[in-house]
Formats: structure tokens, C-alpha cells, sequence
């Protein structure tokens, strides 16, 4: 009964998959602690899953974007430290307190209002701006930068127990990025020097996301968040990844019914397919609404019974067709797989990004929340989730 309600399409979730990535992930780590981040819901494959699969690894370090996210990774037993990392709203600062969250904090009067509002003493990471220019306090002056994290750090009510930054273009191996991230690194270490000869002690001092902690390693790092890989994903799919991932999430979905059509005929909105002879045609109930990109009408391909299938037309909201003519074997209720493997053939979220000039974190935070998640462990399905409640069968 459980498959029928998730046969329409579902995320399936290769538990082993993940805690595979993280294996490999620790073994270029060396002594550097793991930040597994999980916001997004955990990039479209389920926060609190995620996190109880690599809290039973023994990460006890994880991130997140916001408040709300925060808290439904402590209110599902998450033990470790909770990091969001973007800013933090000062209305929240007890609630951060009350919940042993760890907030962001991006200026000196971000700091003054979270210190404002507590009543409690808050723990917050400093964000400092490196170079990528979106957060946090300026790092070009070393010693301007240290002054206002000691500021913060002697605020009542706030307990200044890291700093971090976030590196721009640690995922492209162009001379001139390189030397662009190395120079986000100097800044960043020099600031902390800076603050600590001021007399501030810090816990954490972390710069290293995804592509940091592969391609620029740094124990000055006391962690590395570490994000798309997790997933199995490239931060950039033009990588060669020095490091053996595999992707974590397939789609799938079924074929609703096949037809012939006629020379002349079209396919689905805007008549952009036009059949130039006799074809058949399988539509497939998983559309745009599911997340699946209407970008992709016309680029896409999808994979039934191992074969590969080019997509017909453009996508619509809850539906794709795709041209089966000379395929064998395919039939009505057939398994058709849009990411994951199939017999001999793979399609991978960053193959379908590359499509049309995305990346693959894009394609799996898109997966909507109308498509259950199916979480399998040594082949076997060990939990659905859903969240949509699907009626019983005659109510």
C-alpha cells in the first residue's frame, strides 16, 4: 500500500549513500571537525533524517539558515551544536539562548541589538565579509576588523564564540580564483590574530565550506561546513573530484499511459514538439510543480527500464511527456527514473543543471515538498516521508 502512495513520483534517499560521503569526507579531513549542513531540509533530502543518520556518526556540529530550521533539528533531538548561519534576528535572541542555538552575528550593531533584546547570555559566531561581499564585517583592515570583533565579544549577554567567512570561488580551480581564495584565507586568519591580541579567545575559527575543504584545506580551520558533497554532489560539476561521492537522492516516477501519434501531430503546450513521422509517446506524471525544471523541456531525458528516452515537449505543471519509438519493452505503470541510475544509465542532478546552465544544488532544493521522500537503507525501505497526508483508500 505504502509503494501505491508514492508510485505518482518520490525522492528516494540512499541512506548508505550519505554516510558513505562522510566516511570519504573524513579521510581528507584529517583533524578537522565536520559541520554537516542541513538547511533547506537538508537540501531537499530531509533535515532531521539526515541529521539523526550522521548524529549516530558522531557529528555533533551541524548548520543551518534560519531559526525556524533550528529549532525543528533540536525539537527532533538534535544533541550538538546548531549553527545558522545567516543573520540573526535580534526579536529571537532569547529564544537562540533558551534553545542552546548558536546565532550569527554580521555587525557591531547587530551584536548591540541582539544584546538588547537578551535576557539570557547568547552564543553567536562572528561573520566576517573576506571578499565575497554579502555579510558580515570587513576583513581588508586586520586590525579594524579585530577591534570590532572585540567590541562585540565584550557585549553583556553575548558570548563571542567563533568567527567565520565564506569563500567565493573555492570551487574554481582558475589561477586568478585560487589566488582570490587564498587571499580570503590571509584576511580571515589575519582579523582573528588581530582580535585574539586584543584578549578575545575563540572556540571555532572556520572558512571552509565544500570546495574549501577539498581543494583548500586548512587546519587553521577548527571546522569544515560541508554541504553538496554530503549529497554526493560537485560543488562544481566541472570538477574532478579528488574524492569518491555518490549521489544520495533519485527520482522516479511512472509511465501513466503510452500513444501513437501521427506525422504532424504536436506534444503539450506551445506545440514546440512536432512529430516528423509515426511515434510513440509515454507521458509521465511528475511536472514542474514537482520540481522537475520546465528549463529543461526540450534538453531532458529520462531513463525507463534502463533505456534512454528524450523528452517530448515542454513540461508541464504536473506532467512531462517523452518519446519512446523503438524502445523495447516499455509498458504502462513501468518505472521511469528522471534522477538516479536505471539498469546501465545514470542521470545525475548536475547532469540535469548542466542542461541548462544551473547548478545541481538548485535541482535537488527544488524537489517539492509534494513529492514524498523514501528513505532506504541495505536496499530496503525503512521510512516514508510525507508531507502531504494522503487520505485512506475509501475515505
Amino acid at each position: 500500500m505504502e509503494r501505491d502512495l508514492v508510485k505518482r513520483v518520490r525522492a528516494e534517499i540512499d541512506l548508505d549513500a550519505a554516510g558513505q560521503n562522510l566516511s570519504e569526507l573524513r579521510k581528507i579531513l584529517g583533524g578537522i571537525r565536520p559541520a554537516c549542513v542541513v538547511k533547506a531540509d537538508g537540501y531537499g533530502h530531509g533535515d532531521t533524517e539526515i541529521m539523526e543518520l550522521y548524529q549516530s556518526m558522531g557529528v555533533d556540529f551541524f548548520c543551518v539558515s534560519n531559526i525556524d530550521e533550528a529549532l525543528r533539528l533540536r525539537n527532533a533531538g538534535c544533541k550538538g551544536d546548531i549553527l545558522i548561519l545567516s543573520w540573526s534576528d535580534p526579536e529571537y535572541s532569547d529564544i537562540l539562548a533558551e534553545n542552546d542555538l548558536i546565532g550569527s552575528v554580521v555587525s557591531v550593531s547587530n551584536a548591540e541589538q541582539i544584546s538588547a533584546r537578551a535576557s539570557l547570555p547568547v552564543r553567536v559566531h562572528i561573520k566576517l565579509d573576506t571578499g565575497m561581499s554579502r555579510v558580515g564585517i570587513s576583513a581588508k583592515d586586520a586590525g579594524q576588523c579585530g577591534r570590532e570583533i572585540a567590541k562585540i565579544a565584550s557585549l553583556p549577554n553575548i558570548r563571542a564564540e567563533g568567527i567565520f567567512t565564506h569563500l567565493a570561488a573555492a570551487d574554481s580551480l582558475d589561477p586568478d580564483d585560487i589566488g582570490f581564495t587564498e587571499e580570503q584565507k590571509r584576511r580571515f586568519f589575519a582579523a582573528a590574530d588581530e582580535a585574539e591580541a586584543l584578549g578575545v579567545r575563540f572556540i571555532h575559527k572556520h572558512c571552509l565550506n565544500s570546495a574549501g575543504a577539498i581543494f583548500h584545506r586548512d587546519e587553521r580551520s577548527t571546522l569544515a561546513r560541508l554541504g553538496i558533497v554530503l549529497y554526493g554532489l560537485k560543488p562544481d560539476n566541472s570538477l574532478e573530484m579528488p574524492v569518491k561521492l555518490t549521489p544520495v537522492m533519485a527520482l522516479r516516477s511512472v509511465v501513466s499511459q503510452i500513444k501513437t501519434i501521427h506525422k504532424g501531430d504536436t506534444v503539450s503546450y506551445g506545440r514546440t514538439y512536432k512529430a516528423d513521422s509515426d511515434r510513440v509517446i509515454a507521458t509521465i506524471p511528475c511536472g514542474y510543480a514537482d520540481g522537475y525544471p520546465r528549463l529543461l523541456s526540450g534538453k531532458n531525458e529520462v531513463l525507463i527500464n534502463g533505456q534512454r528516452a528524450k523528452g517530448a515537449g515542454r513540461i508541464c505543471m504536473d506532467q512531462m511527456m517523452a518519446d519512446i519509438t523503438g524502445l523495447k519493452g516499455i509498458s504502462e505503470g513501468d518505472e521511469v527514473t528522471l534522477i538516479g541510475r536505471s539498469g546501465n544509465e545514470t542521470i545525475t542532478a548536475d547532469d540535469l543543471a548542466e542542461s541548462f546552465g544551473t547548478i545541481g544544488y538548485e535541482i535537488v532544493c527544488g524537489i517539492s515538498r509534494r513529492v514524498p521522500r523514501v528513505y532506504k537503507k541495505d536496499g530496503m525501505i525503512v521510512a516514508v516521508k510525507k508531507y502531504y497526508d494522503t487520505p485512506s483508500a475509501g475515505t
